[in-house]
């Protein structure tokens, strides 16, 4: 009796999930968006520990990223470091989505604190 065949397996390197994800946001039409937000998810890294300790990214819309800011002093602060903070921000990879910062009275506090 003849053996069988076996079978084969593709031995293909998987698609990395960043292309992926990258391809479907193109596809529906979300880049900007979606690059945007990034932004907003990434406003500890971009600013460092001490910003991050008073200001949270919190929206972004139509190139603008809205940052709550604890209080007018450190609201102050930010805004003469606006014009080095979008330079961080267009160093990140799609950072150039993001066009002016919008600083707005709020607390600092993640999504998890208002549950």
């Amino acid at each position: 009796m003849p053996a069988k065949p076996r079978l084969k397996r593709s031995r293909t390197q998987p698609a990395e999930m960043g292309g992926i994800v990258d391809n479907l946001v193109a596809s529906l039409g979300l880049t900007r968006t979606y690059y945007g937000w990034l932004m907003v998810s990434q406003w500890p890294d971009i600013v460092g520990e001490h910003y991050a300790r008073n200001s949270r990214a919190f929206r972004f819309e139509d190139g603008v990223l809205y940052i709550a800011v604890e209080d007018a002093v450190w609201r102050q602060r930010m805004a003469l470091d606006t014009e080095e903070i979008l330079r961080i921000i267009h160093r990140y990879p799609h950072g150039r989505v993001v066009k002016n910062l919008r600083l707005v009275r709020g607390e600092k506090r993640t999504r998890t604190d208002a549950d």
